[in-house]
């Protein structure tokens, strides 16, 4: 898994080494997909991180990812545009957002996103 090594060496050292918002982002889907609560957390932006993640929903298969877009604002802001696919109870799920990153002394953090229909 190409993101294994950003979650392992958050594990270690707990920095988050994504080299740009993209990275971050696909590195927290698979953190969704694998259940690395601590990880998602602490690549959350502290302005609006939730205190606490609840465990994922029992039967809940994460399906693929795809990055529709990049751009940065500048060196330190930068949006992610994607389509998350899952299923739950024979039921397909799309989730389609445009995420926000800031970086703070080196580090990129999601902010929040905007969802789309």
């Amino acid at each position: 898994m190409c993101c294994g090594r950003l979650h392992a060496e958050h594990a270690a050292s707990g920095k988050l080494s994504a080299s740009t918002p993209e990275a971050l982002m696909r590195s927290r889907y698979s953190a969704f997909v694998l259940d690395l609560r601590p990880y998602l957390l602490a690549s959350w932006h502290v302005s609006t991180r939730p205190a606490e993640l609840e465990p994922p929903e029992p039967g809940l298969k994460w399906l693929g990812l795809d990055v529709k877009r990049t751009a940065m604002q500048d060196a330190d802001h930068g949006t992610v545009e994607f389509v998350a696919r899952s299923k739950l109870g024979g039921r397909a799920h799309r989730l389609h957002e445009t995420s926000r990153f800031v970086r703070e002394n080196g580090e990129w953090f999601y902010v929040d996103g905007d969802l789309k229909n």
